[in-house]
């Protein structure tokens, strides 16, 4: 269930990163509560997943993930195309991410 709540906040805050930037550098009110409501849902959900993942993992999950589907959001929504080394980094998160939720004790499995 720790998990379900962790995705549930990644997922909010890569919704908030995508209207960050719609918001145009706080220049649209719309986008810009949008943007300031998802984060703050977000963050509490973060915070109910600590209850049960240690603060690292938790973080290191939620911010890997957070980074690969906000790449994923910037190439489909917003056009924007990634270079080799880009592409490279955010395969070195993912895979990153992959290790920690596999291998480590830390984890609650």
């Amino acid at each position: 269930m720790a998990y379900a709540v962790l995705m549930i906040a990644i997922v909010l805050e890569v919704i908030a990163t995508s209207f960050l930037m719609l918001s145009q550098q706080f220049t649209r009110p719309l986008p810009t509560v949008i943007m300031a409501l998802c984060y703050l849902a977000s963050f509490y959900f973060l915070s109910q997943a600590l209850r049960h993942v240690p603060l690292g993992v938790a973080y290191a999950v939620w911010s890997g993930l957070g980074i690969v589907l906000t790449a994923g959001i910037g190439v489909v929504v917003f056009r924007q195309t990634p270079d080799l080394p880009a592409v490279i980094g955010i395969g070195l998160i993912l895979a990153g991410v992959i290790v920690i939720n596999g291998f480590s004790q830390a984890v609650p499995h």
